[in-house]
């Protein structure tokens, strides 16, 4: 079985690793081309002479990359002797396990009975691996002329090689002066007479091999590390195209749903027009779609190509021996000019937005005017200082339930409020329910979730009642150094920020605990990004911060503005997963709303000129609700 498995992997090998793209057959004599990518001379010899009349140029097959034909023809090109020896080193192991053919040749220069591989022309006799490496090391027969004997026994003309991989390389013009030095300026390998005679003027640069190739492997080296940065960008190059197309989908969809609703108001006067500022819309999401797909199209293009002359160039630095690198470093140097070239795109952000200015009335006009461009106004504001029912003494946190009423608590008045979209008091649960609320959610069955010192108490859309659950100490019920401050829900999780034992705690939406998470970050706000991350706002160190549930740091910036740090406050996301987070300028004692990529790229401000903004969330409408303070103030994307 062992022999079996190794006559396998021998399989794997050759048909992976050995045979040539042109023949599918095992190599021989094989040669490099410009492009590092290795064929047979015979199938070279045929593949030029079906390319007339460009014989002074041959194409790659693999990747059409042209390669100037020597003035000494195809023998011109370099071998590739790394390949040749797995050759030969795989047909040894294949004779050792008894893998050659029933009818193969045997050696007629030895008694051992090995397979022929080869036949010497002017012995005139069939020869094995073995007696080939004697052949080509005696002075009588180092310059016999060879051929390959093919899997049936005839004859395939291979010219003779005379260095096998281990043997010293020697001069071709000084036959008896071994390659010493490498000619930086004539980028060749030269003998030492060669060094005294044709080089020894000031304008060439020549080294010992050794050095030469120790500075070669460090140049090589510098550029792949280069490479590995580049596929680092483009990783996020391509996370972020395809979050900004996500995005744009979701706005396209919002849109429409927009348009829909003003078509329902007057659909007697306004469907055609509906429809055609609908395709709009969908048009110039799918214009903007194919643009983000020829970018990654192009990216993925670029890296591709990296990838494959960079597995070459490996190969070759890792099998080929140091005077084959330096006989072949134009051509390999040649090749990784691709670090140049890979120059990743990332996502036009501002391309994945899109929304709909419906008109207020159908005249000869269109239904809307299309926006391209993301903007924000402030639409509404309701709510002012004071002890009254409907008034704020300091509004901290804000959640939407699905029909558009507005939650707030309030910390010093120690109630949560229910107010109408429109800002209408309706009704509020205060002191004998509450002690000091700071944070609100609200689930996707419109349940409202309430942070109040220790537990998190939860509300039905009315704001009555229902239960309560301590959700650090869930399984023991010790509750005495909890200090429950903001809460986030997203899908059926529910994440609680407990500053006291400095943790997260995840649970289901009934309460039940899934996992505490230890953080010592979180000093203000918490959300739920995408695939479960934690955001978090630190304003002890003014920094954003995004976390894993394993605790796998996405990233930690510091929030500022114009070189200016900026304190931030509270944090939310989108249907998208774009970060939006309140702020406070130190400057001028004001407040704004941030706006960040997923992966936390500052993308722009959203409000500015607030009082003092705390809780923010979004509408089921898409509006964005910020509890500032005193008031809530509602935007609107224009």
């Amino acid at each position: 079985m062992a022999e079996a498995a190794a006559k396998s992997v021998l399989g794997m090998i050759s048909r992976g690793h050995l045979e040539c793209p042109i023949c599918s057959c095992r190599f021989a004599h094989p040669k490099m081309l410009d492009c590092l990518h290795s064929f047979c001379l015979n199938c070279l010899d045929k593949l030029i002479s079906s390319q007339q009349p460009r014989a002074d140029e041959i194409t790659c097959p693999v990747c059409r990359q042209g390669t100037a034909v020597p003035d000494t023809g195809l023998q011109g090109l370099p071998n590739c002797f790394f390949l040749s020896s797995l050759v030969d080193e795989f047909n040894k192991q294949e004779q050792l396990l008894g893998d050659a053919p029933a009818n193969a040749q045997t050696c007629e220069e030895c008694e051992e009975g090995l397979e022929a591989i080869s036949r010497c022309l002017d012995c005139d006799g069939n020869i094995c691996q073995k007696c080939l490496d004697t052949h080509r090391k005696m002075k009588s027969t180092k310059k016999h002329r060879i051929v390959n004997l093919n899997q049936s026994g005839a004859e395939v003309f291979v010219p003779r090689l005379d260095l096998g991989k281990k043997d010293t390389l020697k001069c071709n013009k000084h036959t008896t002066h071994e390659l010493c030095f490498y000619c930086e300026t004539c980028k060749t390998l030269v003998c030492a007479k060669c060094a005294a005679l044709d080089h020894r003027t000031a304008e060439h640069d020549y080294r010992e091999v050794a050095d030469a190739i120790r500075s070669y492997r460090q140049d090589v080296g510098k550029i792949l590390q280069r490479f590995e940065n580049s596929r680092e960008d483009f990783k996020v190059a391509d996370d972020s195209l395809l979050h900004a197309r996500d995005r744009l989908r979701i706005m396209v969809a919002r849109a429409c749903k927009d348009i829909t609703d003003k078509e329902e108001e007057e659909i007697a006067k306004i469907k055609n027009k509906s429809r055609l500022l609908r395709d709009k819309v969908v048009q110039i999401g799918q214009e903007r779609d194919r643009k983000f797909e020829e970018v990654r199209k192009s990216n993925r293009y670029k890296m591709e190509r990296a990838e494959q002359i960079v597995a070459t160039v490996n190969d070759l630095m890792q099998q080929a021996e140091d005077l084959e690198l330096l006989d072949l470093k134009p051509k390999v140097m040649h090749n990784l000019e691709f670090q140049e070239e890979v120059k990743l795109e990332h996502a036009q952000h501002e391309l994945s937005f899109i929304g709909v200015k419906c008109q207020d009335v159908v005249a000869d006009t269109d239904l809307g005017e299309v926006i391209q461009e993301e903007k924000w106004q402030l639409q509404a504001e309701f709510g002012e200082e004071g002890p009254e029912d409907g008034q704020f003494q300091f509004a901290a946190g804000v959640a939407c339930l699905s029909n558009g009423d507005i939650a707030v608590t309030d910390i010093d008045k120690k109630e949560c409020t229910l107010f109408t979209s429109t800002g209408k008091y309706k009704t509020r649960v205060g002191r004998e329910k509450l002690n000091k609320p700071i944070g609100i959610a609200v689930t996707c069955d419109d349940q409202l979730l309430v942070t109040d010192e220790k537990y998190v108490k939860v509300f039905n859309s009315n704001l009555e009642f229902l239960r309560q659950f301590a959700p650090s100490h869930h399984d023991t019920g010790d509750t005495s150094e909890s200090r429950l401050t903001v809460i986030a829900v997203v899908k059926n999780r529910i994440a609680v920020t407990d500053r006291g034992r400095q943790l997260v705690s995840l649970h289901q939406l009934d309460g039940s605990l899934i996992t505490t998470v230890p953080n010592d970050l979180a000093r203000a706000g918490l959300a739920v990004g995408i695939n479960e991350r934690l955001i978090f706002t630190n304003f002890v160190e003014s920094k954003l911060i995004c976390t894993t549930r394993t605790e796998d740091e996405v990233f930690n910036i510091h929030t500022s503005l114009d070189g200016q740090a900026v304190t931030p406050v509270s944090v939310c996301c989108d249907d998208a997963g774009d970060i939006y987070m309140s702020v406070y300028y130190e400057s001028d004692e004001s407040g704004g709303v941030h706006h960040y990529s997923p992966d936390g790229v500052f993308l722009g401000r959203v409000a500015r000129g607030l009082h003092s903004p705390c809780g923010l969330t979004f509408a089921p409408s898409g509006d964005l609700v910020v509890a500032d303070e005193v008031s809530v103030k509602i935007f609107q994307r224009v």
